[in-house]
């Protein structure tokens, strides 16, 4: 048998207490600290009033980074341009016809200043504006050798062709807005009925014999220098036209200016 030792054994029970006891851990101290009073700035009545209006006045104040400027808009001009045309010169517009240029004038058309040709249009009764860069689609009044040339072709036998009336239409159509003198004295001829009233002519065809018969009218006028009455002598005795009875043409006049298009 083994010995037991009493020391040993009362040893390892004091051991296994000690470890058991937890360690306990004291909470620090807290301190109070006492907050400072502000002393408090006595002001007057008046004294308020005039901080509160300075406080509002602040508050309303816009800072110069929000302040919006206004932009200064750069007129650009156009690209100068020979004018090929002077004041009380008579041009002819292929849309228009004859008319004469009153005066140059500069106009600011998308922010760009452009400088346009005030043309009067007599038949219409109105005043259109084409810029000078745009001067390509005008031409000048034809010379007595077109106007005799023109005056031939009123007097040669007319070219109908076989086609359908609305292909026709718009070939006329199409030499009238050309503004050429022998395209529209050929419309003249193709589409003249001369004296005989038992024809029937659409209404179609007799509005595009009278707006060329008015365009190569108005040019004849001018260039061979002779009134209306005489121009139209000349130009029925052409046609083989002696009618004393014409049916008169209402005109509507527009005093207000048209633009004339590109």
């Amino acid at each position: 048998m083994k010995k037991i030792n009493l020391k040993n054994i009362l040893k390892k029970t004091f051991k296994n207490k000690k470890k058991k006891k937890k360690k306990v851990f004291k909470k620090p101290k807290v301190y109070k600290v006492k907050k400072i009073k502000k002393p408090k700035i006595k002001t007057s009545s008046k004294n308020e009033k005039n901080i509160k209006q300075d406080n509002k006045a602040d508050n309303l104040r816009i800072p110069k980074t929000n302040e919006l400027k206004p932009e200064i808009k750069k007129i650009k001009k156009q690209e100068t341009e020979k004018k090929e045309y002077k004041p009380k010169d008579y041009v002819v517009y292929p849309k228009h016809g004859v008319g004469q240029i009153l005066s140059i004038s500069s106009k600011t058309i998308g922010g760009i200043e452009v400088q346009c040709y005030d043309i009067k249009f007599e038949k219409d009764k109105a005043i259109g504006l084409l810029p000078i860069n745009k001067q390509s689609h005008l031409r000048p009044l034809s010379s007595i050798n077109q106007i005799n040339k023109s005056i031939a072709i009123l007097k040669s036998k007319p070219k109908i062709k076989r086609s359908m009336w609305s292909r026709r239409a718009q070939e006329y159509e199409q030499k009238i807005t050309s503004g050429k003198i022998y395209d529209l004295a050929e419309v003249v001829r193709d589409l003249n009925k001369g004296d005989d009233i038992m024809v029937d002519q659409s209404y179609s065809e007799r509005q595009l014999f009278e707006k060329a018969y008015e365009r190569i009218l108005s040019e004849f006028q001018i260039v061979m220098d002779l009134s209306l009455e005489d121009t139209k002598k000349k130009l029925d005795k052409a046609l083989k036209r002696n009618l004393e009875i014409q049916t008169p043409r209402i005109e509507t006049k527009t005093e207000e200016p048209v633009i004339v298009p590109e």
